[in-house]
């Protein structure tokens, strides 16, 4: 099964990707959404979120966009760049996304809108560039039949891969994912199922150890890839963890420092804020006095990055059992 990390608003951005890597890395990396209309019009901050850095061939550009005609031209830009290809952003169930009709917006529309959209997005991706989708089941009200149809819909409009996050709109993470539909779609796409082509299924929901991984890997056999998001900020090892287990002792405090040298190296210095206080958000979950450290190293953020390198000094100054974790 190949490993994906998943996409982050604010987090799947060079800077993370050189972390995860320094741990063994992954077998792909999706980025955080870029907006097909924000990189036509070439805004200043663009050229950030199409770095590749630092592993080119592992990277899956994932779109997002409202209408037919900006996600066909930004995908033009996308399949230019280095990568594995183009990812269509249909799972995304945030109300500013969704309302605007991108994200699973994309499920609910006419289905006529959304299939010539995709046709539009293939038509533009190069041979040898994969079209994917990451998606969920859809409303409330989705029905098993309604959301193969759509998924057979993506496949005969040419998607080659898709990414199913098992559960409805509105479900949040407290509730179970579904896997039985990870693999009742990894079935109805594998050789022979559905003629002669194959379409790999990667499973994505709740993957946060090596348990989980098991459990989610003997749930859903026929996937070919199991994407791990949340879980790869809290331990940017787990990759390596998941497959065959990692014992070592990791300095915690050299990953937070690491960590805010390369967000000034990767990011503009408008993002520096929200990109260290999302981090640490979960990174801190590591330690046992996880609330206070997150209240220091967020509060500290939000006055500039050497008063979080102060409260990184200090909190395990005054907590110096945090700093080597045997994992």
């Amino acid at each position: 099964m190949k490993l994906i990390c998943g996409p982050m608003a604010t987090i799947s951005h060079p800077a993370f990707r050189i972390l995860v890597e320094r741990f063994g890395g992954c077998d792909e990396y999706f980025t955080e959404m870029i907006n097909a209309g924000s990189l036509l019009n070439f805004g200043p901050f663009e050229k950030f979120y199409i770095d590749s850095t630092p592993c080119p061939e592992k990277i899956v550009w994932q779109l997002t966009g409202t209408d037919e005609e900006r996600m066909k031209e930004a995908a033009v830009r996308l399949a230019e760049l280095p990568g594995i290809g183009v990812d269509i952003n249909m799972g995304c169930s945030a109300p500013d996304i969704y309302k605007t009709g991108a994200g699973i917006g994309w499920m609910l529309k006419d289905r006529s809108e959304t299939e010539n959209m995709v046709k539009a997005v293939r038509s533009v991706i190069p041979s040898g560039r994969r079209l994917s989708v990451k998606l969920r089941l859809g409303d409330e009200n989705f029905t098993e039949d309604d959301f193969f149809s759509f998924c057979d819909m993506l496949v005969n409009c040419g998607v080659e891969l898709l990414t199913l996050h098992p559960r409805t709109k509105k479900e949040k993470l407290a509730r179970p994912p579904r896997y039985q539909f990870c693999q009742k779609l990894a079935e109805r796409y594998k050789a022979g199922a559905q003629g002669s082509r194959t379409i790999p299924v990667y499973l994505n929901g709740n993957v946060k150890d090596k348990a989980s991984f098991d459990y989610a890997a003997a749930s859903c056999p026929d996937c070919a890839g199991v994407m791990i998001s949340r879980a790869a900020v809290i331990k940017p090892w787990i990759f390596k963890e998941v497959l065959q287990g990692y014992h070592n002792n990791i300095n915690m405090e050299e990953i937070c420092f690491s960590y805010v040298d390369l967000i000034e190296k990767y990011q503009p210095k408008e993002f520096w804020k929200t990109r260290l206080q999302r981090f640490f958000t979960y990174f801190c979950m590591n330690f046992s006095f996880a609330h206070y450290a997150q209240t220091q190293f967020i509060n500290a953020a939000d006055k500039g990055n050497e008063e979080l390198r102060q409260a990184i000094k200090d909190f395990f100054e005054k907590c110096p059992e945090e700093r080597i974790k045997s994992v």
